[in-house]
Formats: C-alpha cells, structure tokens, sequence
C-alpha cells in the first residue's frame, strides 16, 4: 500500500510541474475550441478544460491507441488519487512541453520518444468508467449510472474474455505513431501501482479516397450517415448525458449517492471487430454492394448517385434495389421508429499481422458513443442480427464505458462528480 501511495503521489507531483505550461496550452486551444463543435480534426494545442473531453465530437485523427486497464488501487482514495494523476498527466501531453528535469540518479522524468521538448501534437485524451469500477471494493455501487451496463454478447459473437471489459477506459488520438504512443508509455507510468493495463490495441484511420469519408479495410466508405455532430441540439439530443438521464431531473443538490456527476459525458460501445478479409476478397463486388447496400466506388446507396444522398426506402418496400437485408437498411432503416436509435460513430483501422493459421488479422476498432446504450447501440444490433456480412465479421471484444465529462478547471479531475 506504501509503494502504490508514494507512487501516486510521485505522478501527482510530476504533473504540478506542468502547471507553468497550462496557459500557453490553452491559449493556443482557445482558437480550436470550436473543433469538439465541427466534426473537424483537432488543432494542434487544443484547450484542456472544457464542459467535454476530447476525442468525442471531433473527426478521428490518423493514428489511435484504445487501452482497457483494471484498477487495482486499495480504496477509494487510492482510487481519486489514480484519476487525478490521470488528469494531470493527461493536461501536461496534451499541452506539451519539456518534462520536469529528474535527478542525476534518478530515471529519466520522460521516456524521450517526442525528443527533449515533447510537443501537444493535437493529442486528444478520452477517458471512461466501466461498469465493474461501480463494484464493492470503493464503495460506489449506489453511484453507478442507470444506463451504464455490462456488454453482452451478441449473436455471431466470438468474444475473448481477456479483450473484453475493464474498470477505466483510455483512447489515446493524434495524427502522429510517437505522439499515441509516448502518451500510452507516460500513463502507464504514472498509473503503475493503481491500475493494470488489460488489453490494448492500435489503430489508423485511412485518408479519404479520393474524398469524402473514409474507407474500412473492407474497401468500404465507414460512417456516412452519422449525425451531424457540429449540431449541438442534435448531439444534446444523440450523445450528451443530462442530469433527467442520471438521477431523474434532479438538480446539482441531489444526494450524494446519486450519479448526477455524468452529466456532460457520454457512453461509448467500444468493439473490436476482426474482419475476414481474405475471404471477402473472394466475393463478388455487386454481391459486397448487395450485402452494404452502398456502391463501393462513390459510398452512394444503390439507389443514389452521391455519398451523401438519403436512401429511398420509401419507394423500394421489397428491397429491390437496396436489399431489405442489407447492411445500411438494417442499420438505419429510417423509420420514425428507428429515429431514436441513431449513434455518433467513430472508427479506426487496425492490422495486428496474423494469426497462428497464417491468416490476416485485421479489421475495425468500432467506437458508438450515445445517451442510451440500449435503445441506441443494443437497438441497432439487434437489428443487425443475421445480416448477410456476419459471415465476414468476428467481433472478439471490447466493452461499455462512461465517458466521464470534460475537466472544467485546474482543481478539476475525471470522475470527480462520481467519486467524491
């Protein structure tokens, strides 16, 4: 217990040394405040504080690292200290600057990799809660919030317990390898001791070709029809939790028990999901565009010309043209029933090599952030049920997770509303 105190304190205290840096960081974010708003990619030096973490509303960067860890912190102030040093190791990269000079007997403060001067790079840090962190061992049962649920297994599932679930959450972004994985390597340093890393996993997000949204490793345009997240009512309405979806309308007074602290973050489905490229590889392109629904070329539904035109569901009832089994009429049938269930949808390429068999093992990183993860991600997969692609697909984990509200101010950390 000493040693996993000490060295908390010792990350906590290697974090106040960034402080200097604060006002240089979020003056240069003031003027990308407005990409959580756009759908853009982040400017370099984005603002820290804010009613929402990053990495949420903004377009994904190019390069990824979506980590799960266990908390194995003593209590729930070992636990509080664990989520103020990672607030404080996530303002300090995202900021940028020279670390704090260690000791000459002393390791280095930093691992070097961003060079003597590690710039922000855009760097965006996305952290959340997972169910089983609402457990007995701190006492925060009565505060877990109503929708957030463990994820179950879905049909054609061939989940990997070790790739599934976790306490806390980590989604590292930027548009550069070093700058994820200098921030991956500073975290795990400064949270040893209080949590465990329990899977992890790289991922890059394709350029668009030769425009518009980009492509999956299928070949196939990824998230055309997501909302419009520049639109704050509709992202009110899609993604943002209120106080009415944690504690009933109540107001900030409400007991202390209750999960009124949320408010301002989200719950994300996270999926890992591998791909069977070399057999897809085998089929037939009008049978790919079949099972999606979309031409390949353009990302235009069968029954449109541009990426963007709206599917005529309307006028095609038996599927002729855009099949009733297709992937997107299944998805987003568009109905005033499935209105509700439309999710905010994030996604990255991953290439793990292959497998024991000499197969590829590629595929996506699926990210669905929403209000309700029943009514929103749960409804769309349940929908997707024996959709013809699950023959091609082997989702192997991942898990729920609250995405805990932005850090509003430096006396500020993640989760605070919820533990304290």
């Amino acid at each position: 217990m000493t040693g996993r105190r000490a060295f908390l304190r010792g990350a906590l205290a290697a974090g106040a040394t960034g402080a200097a840096g604060l006002a240089a960081g979020s003056a240069a974010g003031s003027a990308a405040k407005g990409a959580a708003h756009t759908g853009a990619p982040a400017a370099r030096g984005r603002a820290f504080h804010g009613e929402h973490q990053a990495g949420v509303l903004e377009a994904p960067a190019r390069r990824t690292i979506v980590a799960s860890f266990d908390v194995i912190a003593d209590g729930r102030a070992e636990l509080t200290e664990l989520l103020r040093a990672l607030t404080e190791r996530a303002r300090i990269l995202t900021s940028g600057g020279p670390p704090e000079e260690a000791g000459i007997a002393a390791p280095p403060a930093d691992s070097g990799v961003l060079g003597p001067d590690a710039p922000g790079a855009g760097l965006m840090v996305t952290v959340g809660a997972g169910a089983s962190l609402f457990d007995d061992r701190f006492g925060l049962a009565a505060r877990k919030p109503p929708g957030l649920l463990r994820m179950r297994t879905f049909p054609h599932d061939a989940l990997e317990a070790g790739w599934c679930h976790g306490d806390l959450s980590v989604q590292l972004s930027a548009d550069d390898e070093d700058t994820v994985v200098h921030a991956l390597r500073d975290i795990t340093r400064h949270s040893r001791g209080a949590a465990q890393l329990r899977w992890r996993i790289s991922g890059f997000s394709s350029p668009p070709r030769p425009g518009g949204t980009p492509r999956n490793l299928m070949g196939f345009k990824d998230g055309t029809a997501n909302p419009d997240a520049s639109d704050a009512r509709e992202m009110d309405r899609l993604v943002w939790l209120s106080e009415r979806d944690l504690c009933g309308g109540t107001t900030p007074h409400a007991p202390a028990d209750r999960p009124c602290g949320a408010a301002g973050g989200t719950y994300a489905a996270i999926r890992l999901i591998r791909m069977l490229v070399e057999f897809w590889d085998r089929v037939g392109l009008p049978e790919q565009e079949q099972m999606l629904g979309r031409a390949r070329d353009t990302g235009a539904p069968l029954d449109g010309v541009h990426e963007t035109d709206e599917p005529r569901y309307a006028e095609d009832p038996v599927g002729e043209v855009i099949p009733l089994t297709s992937h997107i009429r299944r998805a987003n049938p568009r109905t005033p029933g499935s209105a509700g269930s439309r999710i905010l949808r994030r996604a990255f390429n991953y290439d793990r090599g292959m497998d024991g068999a000499g197969d590829l093992d590629m595929g996506l990183i699926f990210t669905a952030y929403q209000r309700d993860l029943r009514r929103q991600f749960e409804a769309v997969q349940d929908r997707l049920a024996d959709e013809p692609l699950t023959d091609y697909v082997r989702p192997f984990g991942g898990g729920y997770f609250l995405v805990f509200p932005g850090v509003r101010d430096a006396s500020d950390f993640l989760g605070r509303g919820l533990i304290t």
